[in-house]
């Protein structure tokens, strides 16, 4: 069995993060995931305290084991949200969408672990120093929301100047990527496109099986020009706002064009004119599957290039 300061920290048994993915990582999903060994996830995204509050319990009917609560910093309800993770003792929370070191003091008083997810080495270091009690490196290859950097070059840059751990994520989707992220420095991984088919994922059949049919390069990355840029699969409304995004439109015109597009696609199905965020790993997805077997055949696959299968012995002298 792998283990790392994380799952030490956790109290899990594998080094495996199911991603908090708004609207889709519910209590049902992050549960399942956690009873399978990993760190299930509850992803509030923009939802109220009582859709957290819902799921949160929903979680806790499926697993005694831990699970966390991703926090998006720039949602309307997030002082609420936070006083719920405190309210029922969630062990640990992942924060996206922001800079989340003027809570980092409240959630330590409370014993919870904050785990921030970034996109470069400045803002890893200082998460660090205000507290953080690992980084979430994550590369341009995932879904959603994207910085610059790739897995690939972020991970070993910020393993290098941190002494905290470090969850790889973006571009992952099964045991070799999980060996590899450890390669890089990596003391666990973080999986969000390939838990998107999970049978225990409310994300609508047509959105899993766009994602199941998806090619290496289907997907696109919307929004360079505003602050928010985000990757999903190609389809008819991703190739009208890069159309309106090359012509120049501004940043409000694409704020309006893009709201409400994801739950459109993720819960109603629309896959043609809403949003099927999804990383680029969407090509290694191919069948929809339980949670559980989604966490074993990870590990088994990570474990038996570990043992068996790259000769270690034939590099000895």
């Amino acid at each position: 069995m792998i283990k790392t300061r994380v799952t030490e920290m956790l109290g899990i048994r594998f080094p495996l993060f199911q991603g908090g993915m708004a609207w889709i990582a519910t209590g049902q999903l992050a549960g399942a995931v956690s009873s399978a060994g990993g760190l299930g996830i509850i992803g509030s995204g923009t939802a109220d305290v009582q859709w957290l509050q819902r799921e949160i319990e929903a979680a806790r009917r499926l697993t005694e084991h831990p699970f966390g609560v991703n926090l998006v910093l720039t949602s309307p309800h997030i002082e609420e949200n936070i006083a719920l993770v405190i309210k029922e003792k969630i062990p640990v929370v992942t924060t996206g969408a922001g800079n989340p070191g003027k809570y980092l003091p409240l959630f330590r008083d409370q014993g919870i672990k904050v785990m921030p997810v970034v996109a470069s080495v400045a803002l890893a270091r200082r998460l660090a120093r205000l507290g953080a009690d690992a980084i979430i490196a994550e590369g341009v290859e995932s879904g959603g929301h994207v910085g610059e950097m790739t897995t690939m070059c972020l991970v070993p840059m910020i393993a290098d100047v941190l002494d905290i751990p470090v969850i790889a994520a973006g571009g992952i989707a099964d045991g070799r990527g999980m060996l590899a992220a450890f390669a890089l420095g990596a003391e666990a991984v973080q999986m969000g496109t390939r838990f998107i088919c999970a049978e225990e994922c409310p994300a609508h059949p047509d959105y899993q099986q766009k994602v199941i049919k998806a090619k290496d390069r289907d997907t696109e990355v919307c929004g360079l020009t505003t602050l928010y840029p985000v990757r999903a699969l190609r389809n008819s409304f991703v190739r009208y706002y890069l159309e309106q995004e090359r012509a120049g439109a501004d940043q409000e015109m694409l704020r309006k064009l893009g709201a409400g597009k994801y739950p459109e696609a993720a819960l109603g199905g629309d896959i043609e004119n809403g949003s099927i965020l999804a990383g680029q790993v969407s090509g290694l997805v191919n069948r929809v599957e339980p949670a559980a077997a989604i966490v074993k055949d990870v590990m088994e696959t990570a474990e038996a290039l570990l043992l068996n299968r790259l000769g270690v012995e034939q590099w000895s002298e």
